[in-house]
């Protein structure tokens, strides 16, 4: 099935539950009550073989989810207009796209993480494209996986791992050589739930 921007547009009508890094693991400790506010951009762009999601590969030097595949996004700055601005000057930074070429969509439900953050995911529609200059001391990679994909609740996996002395558990769906989880997979997780079967 080949996606179009019309199939977005109807699933960020339909109501959707906010998420969390405690979905799977309640009773796994937070770094504490306060939440900071961030934005990630979901870039989808347009591609003969059908829409595609702009990823990318964080940096291994990182101190923070260092190789791990991420949303181009960041903690709102406080001159940012609103989270949307924050999604679209990180992804600028981030991985060179320029917020001229992308058109708002709509906003995913926040996602809490465990790391205290209250990520809020922009959708942005890509059909211009644009030449990747990735921010080396960030970004180690820019990829796209089909949207279909993501999208598809079949794809999706529930695996777990010991962290900070805890089994906790999350999502992933793993495409080719990369390794999607944590709240990138859930986030894609619950927009698969907006859309609903394919």
């Amino acid at each position: 099935m080949i996606l179009q921007q019309a199939d977005i547009l109807r699933a960020l009508a339909r109501p959707g539950g906010a998420s969390s890094d405690f979905d799977l693991n309640p009773g796994v400790a937070g770094s504490g009550p306060a939440k900071k506010d961030a934005g990630v951009l979901v870039p989808l762009i347009e591609r003969p073989s059908g829409v595609h999601v702009v990823l990318t590969k964080r940096a291994a030097h990182l101190s923070s989810h260092p190789g791990q595949i991420s949303f181009p996004g960041g903690k709102r700055d406080v001159g940012d207009a609103d989270i949307s601005a924050t999604a679209l000057r990180e992804a600028h930074e981030e991985i060179g796209l320029d917020p001229s070429l992308v058109q708002i969509l709509g906003q995913l439900p926040a996602h809490e993480t465990v790391t205290g953050f209250n990520v809020i995911p922009t959708i942005g529609w890509i059909n211009t494209p644009w030449v990747v200059k990735a921010d080396s001391g960030e970004v180690a990679e820019v990829f796209e996986v089909p949207l279909s994909h993501v999208v598809t609740a079949q794809n999706f996996q529930v695996q777990s791992r010991i962290w900070r002395g805890q089994r906790r558990s999350y999502y992933c769906v793993p495409y080719g050589p990369y390794y999607i989880w944590g709240a990138t997979a859930r986030i894609l997780c619950g927009l698969a739930d907006q859309m609903g079967p394919l």
